[in-house]
């Protein structure tokens, strides 16, 4: 379903409602809270948002309630809601975008607008150039100076990037509003999206048209957007109402592939090819759209000159780079000697959904909606893995749950094509053990061990914790590695090369956890981990069906740690895997 600008207008309307129940403070500061939420589900929406209205089943959706589900309906049949009425009557014009500059109290802005007119950013700088603001009642000369400055210095993203999941939302959102207009060949997000970072600072599109100016035009009018920073004939850099930057190249289509290459790596990594280049005498900056054609040439593989990445890198004398590696962290000199993994693992070649919790422990979703969920996307087995019994705070499965659970399994089981594995996430104790007694865990089909508590451990306390339970004798899957959460919890200290030389000679292998705010363990770490020959799985990490979806992060990570198809053992099939984690 191709998204209408009606949803979008209607989510700007909601963080409208958000921002101005914001600005009264007290209670209301909540229900700004469930608006801002509610704006973000709209956006995001895949389904006719007509139809959900026509069949009353906006409440059936995470977070929307009976009375924001009158307000979008409002919004849907009018145009208007009787919530964001009321509340425009109560403050002054203008009164969001300006509360945004420092030291404009609601109190001033009132003032401001009852005695100058001042309603936007324009006609306060307007009042100031010409002199009138040092009349107005607690306003002077200093006063228009600093919000000179402030008019002077845009408003910035949030002072932290992005996590990725969030930027790639944001950024789907935005293609396709540019989608619905006609002026549109094709589009891709590149930058830190592309390139699978953990976090995002700034969301970069590329856009193909015949007419980029009318294309600007059309991306300026997205509702959600509440800055202009920059624009030229073919670019713009906006902020949105969540607080994400982002730039928008909008380019003719022969350009398309050149734009979409530019706006991707590094500047370290373009730097680093532009040596490449002085060494093959090619003097002229690489960067450039007639260079990069030029490059393609030389690096054709028929007689057509195909303008390709591939041809591009080809031309330099290289392989092909992929876009998670193109950070200058030896991707160059690694091609150059023919070293890069030309297979690196993709989302295709993942068989099964690896790490999964149900209702049993901390998911949302049962048994069989999982299942079925797995099914659908094609996977052929799926771990079902809760937690163990010491994380008490996560339902932990106690031995008698366990049975219970291991005979829902099999119930499920004669439901789905897709093969069900009974697993567990045991806990690894203070001592290294792992949680269940061992006759248990010899009788689970997967064993994820992981670190839950106790993460303030001394560096070589948690090393002899890891290494302990990376030798005992069971099979298992190194979870969350280092237990990072980002933003909010740095990696546990260990030493990381002794306990991976520990999994290199013990029956373990390291998870890449897909959770958006764990991706552990860190790239870097997983090239690590390679040198010693160790097996790798791609989890989910999946406390709900929709989590599912976190798999794309996780392959993500493990592109830009180098890894191989190969080296991952969910890429096997459903007989290959249970005999390869086989406790």
């Amino acid at each position: 379903m191709s998204k209408t600008p009606d949803q979008f207008a209607i989510a700007a309307a909601l963080l409208e409602i958000s921002a101005l129940l914001e600005l009264k403070g007290g209670k209301d500061r909540f229900k700004a809270r469930a608006y801002q939420r509610s704006a973000r589900v709209i956006a995001g929406l895949t389904e006719d948002l007509g139809t959900l209205i026509k069949q009353q089943r906006l409440t059936s959706i995470r977070g929307i309630g009976t009375a924001l589900a009158s307000q979008i309906g409002q919004l849907y049949e009018t145009g208007a809601s009787s919530v964001l009425s009321q509340l425009r009557q109560e403050f002054p014009p203008g009164v969001i975008e300006l509360s945004r500059l420092p030291g404009l109290s609601l109190n001033k802005i009132k003032t401001l607008s009852q005695t100058l007119g001042i309603a936007s950013t324009e006609d306060l700088r307007a009042a100031i150039e010409a002199g009138k603001l040092r009349s107005v009642k607690g306003f002077g000369a200093r006063s228009e100076e600093k919000l000179l400055l402030s008019l002077e210095s845009p408003p910035t993203s949030v002072s932290q990037r992005i996590h990725i999941h969030h930027a790639n939302r944001i950024g789907q959102q935005l293609t396709d509003y540019l989608r619905t207009e006609s002026a549109l060949i094709d589009v891709g997000l590149a930058g830190s999206i592309r390139r699978a970072q953990e976090t995002v600072g700034t969301i970069r599109i590329v856009a193909s048209t015949e007419s980029p100016r009318q294309l600007l035009e059309q991306f300026l009018r997205f509702p959600l957007i509440v800055h202009l920073a920059q624009k030229d004939p073919e670019s713009c850099t906006v902020l949105l109402a969540e607080g994400a930057q982002v730039v928008l190249s909008a380019v003719r289509p022969n350009e398309y592939v050149w734009a979409l290459w530019r706006e991707t790596g590094t500047t370290a990594h373009f730097e680093k090819l532009q040596k490449v280049a002085a060494r093959r005498r090619l003097r002229s900056d690489i960067t450039s759209h007639k260079a990069f054609v030029s490059l393609c040439a030389r690096g054709k593989q028929a007689r057509a000159v195909a303008v390709t990445e591939p041809n591009f890198y080809r031309g330099l004398g290289l392989p092909y780079i992929p876009p998670e590696l193109r950070e200058d962290l030896g991707e160059i000199e690694a091609a150059s000697k023919g070293k890069l993994p030309e297979d690196l693992v993709d989302l295709e070649d993942i068989q099964g959904m690896v790490h999964c919790h149900t209702t049993y422990s901390d998911g949302r979703d049962t048994i069989q909606a999982m299942a079925a969920a797995a099914e659908a996307m094609g996977m052929k087995y799926l771990t079902i893995t809760d937690h163990s019994p010491t994380a008490f705070y996560a339902g932990g499965v106690t031995l008698d749950r366990l049975k219970r659970q291991w005979d829902e399994i099999d119930e499920v089981q004669e439901n789905v094509k897709v093969k069900l594995l009974k697993g567990t996430e045991s806990d690894i104790v203070a001592n290294g053990g792992l949680d269940y007694p061992d006759r248990i865990l010899k009788k689970f089909d997967v064993i994820v061990a992981s670190i839950h508590s106790r993460y303030k451990m001394n560096a070589e306390q948690m090393t002899d914790r890891l290494i302990t339970a990376m030798r005992t004798p069971f099979f298992k899957i190194w979870g969350h590695a280092l237990g990072r959460l980002i933003h909010r919890r740095p990696p546990f200290e260990c030493h990381i090369e002794r306990v991976l030389d520990a999994i290199a000679e013990s029956r373990a292998a390291i998870e890449i956890n897909g959770d958006p705010f764990r991706l552990d363990m860190e790239p870097s770490l997983l090239r690590e981990a390679r040198k010693r020959r160790i097996k790798f799985v791609i989890s989910v990490d999946a406390h709900s069906t929709g989590a599912l979806q976190n798999l794309k992060y996780g392959v993500g990570i493990a592109r830009r740690g180098w890894v191989r198809k190969v080296e991952v053992l969910n890429t096997l099939s459903a007989k290959a895997f249970a005999k390869a984690v086989r406790p």
